[in-house]
């Protein structure tokens, strides 16, 4: 989620504005390498604490390289939408962030995207120095399209163990135990979970989740390969109906639509102990260090999702999003100077740079690094999620094709606010197209 995942789907700026948005937070360097620049690559990442690494890979990179990589970047709610405005103009870049799966399908339906045997061929480390479960998630059609960067990105349920011990409640095992937590925590006149509702991914990640506990992973394979069955089936309404009695129980305050992750809003209720936990990708981590560093460093506890009783999930299955990964235009100018940054990705400079902001690269050569990670406890529990997990499901919103999206998402918004019940829900999953 974060992520990724992540965003609005809907193109809303035109290619003026875009173009103004990509010359403001450009990191270095100028040019368009694929509407006639003859000496740059351009690099568009998603906008957020994890781009001082980004940078300082193009620097590394620009040292050695006689074609010279720019680094753009788009704000983070406003990245899958630019994106799709762009990428078949003269500003697309030639390098852009994305997570595998439904999110680059289209793209290479349309013959944009560049398949990277070639490049594989020429250079096996681009896969055999990453982990394989990770790199399938950018295989479509049967070809490779991405090279994975930043790192993996499993949900996790965060908290302020401050805001816990005082309140006299323990991180929850069970669902049960989470309800038990909220009314507590209500009671204390704490927000009991913060959730950026207003950016709606967030929101959907309890979605995943619960889910996945109660359904198994199996009913979002078939839902995301066609069967629209699944929506309406009994442990479907179940999931939808411990849902429901979640939010009732006001476990997210009133005003969680007003607040979003990507400004900053739901970290920081976290952080300065108005709530007591959020769901949320382990971007997390490099978010808060980023904002504020002495809660990470005294009070930041994380764990996984509670377990449901009688669930058919395993409740070591993960959701969120196995990598971000790079894909490549098929238009570029300078593969050549685009295979050599790639190699960039699983270098050690790039996973040591990754772990010290807490992201965790699922190089194979991750495990060699974790002591010198910003919190190498927190990295090895992760990597020790991830190593386990029988299945690591990636989000729904970029599971599906984007043109997917808007519909989740409202679907998601509506049910949470209580203007639409299950059955209005399951017709709303039930009209999305497959992956």
């Amino acid at each position: 989620m974060k992520r990724h995942a992540r965003l609005l789907r809907t193109a809303l700026v035109g290619g003026a504005s875009l173009a103004m948005t990509l010359s403001l937070t450009a990191c270095g360097g100028s040019g368009d390498a694929t509407a006639g620049g003859s000496d740059t690559i351009r690099v568009l990442v998603y906008g957020d604490a994890a781009n001082k690494v980004e940078k300082r890979l193009v620097d590394t990179f620009n040292k050695t390289s006689k074609v010279k990589a720019v680094l753009d970047t788009i704000p983070g709610a406003d990245y899958q939408a630019k994106l799709q405005t762009i990428i078949s103009g003269k500003q697309a870049p030639d390098v852009f962030f994305n997570w595998g799966g439904g999110s680059i399908k289209p793209y290479v339906d349309a013959g944009l995207l560049m398949p990277l045997d070639d490049f594989i061929a020429k250079d096996p480390g681009l896969t055999s120095r990453f982990l394989p479960s990770v790199m399938d998630t950018a295989v479509v059609n049967g070809k490779p399209y991405g090279v994975p960067m930043r790192g993996t990105q499993p949900v996790l349920l965060f908290s302020n163990k401050k805001v816990l011990a005082d309140a006299g409640v323990t991180p929850p095992r069970t669902w049960d135990e989470l309800l038990a937590a909220v009314k507590v925590l209500k009671a204390k006149g704490v927000i009991p979970i913060a959730l950026g509702g207003g950016d709606k991914w967030p929101t959907q990640m309890w979605f995943q989740y619960v889910y996945d506990r109660v359904a198994g992973p199996g009913h979002f394979r078939k839902a995301v390969n066609g069967d629209k069955s699944v929506w309406a089936s009994a442990d479907s309404r179940k999931a939808l109906g411990m849902l429901r009695e979640l939010i009732d129980a006001g476990a997210f305050g009133t005003n969680y639509d007003s607040v979003k992750f990507t400004d900053g809003g739901s970290p920081a209720l976290l952080a300065t102990g108005k709530a007591a936990f959020e769901l949320m990708g382990s971007w997390e981590y490099s978010t808060l260090q980023e904002a504020y560093p002495d809660f990470v460093r005294n009070d930041l506890g994380y764990g996984t999702f509670p377990t449901v009783e009688g669930g058919k999930g395993d409740p070591d299955n993960l959701v969120g999003n196995p990598n971000n990964f790079y894909s490549v235009l098929k238009r570029t100018r300078h593969p050549e100077a685009v295979a050599e940054f790639l190699k960039l990705m699983y270098s050690d400079e790039f996973v040591k740079s990754q772990l010290g902001i807490g992201n965790l690269p699922t190089t194979t050569n991750t495990p060699e690094f974790l002591d010198g990670s910003a919190n190498p406890a927190y990295s090895t529990y992760q990597y020790d999620l991830v190593k386990k997990a029988p299945v690591f499901q990636l989000s729904w919103d970029q599971a599906y094709p984007p043109a997917a999206t808007t519909t989740i998402y409202q679907a998601v918004q509506q049910f949470f606010n209580g203007q639409s019940g299950p059955d209005a829900f399951i017709a709303a999953m039930q009209s999305l197209p497959a992956a």
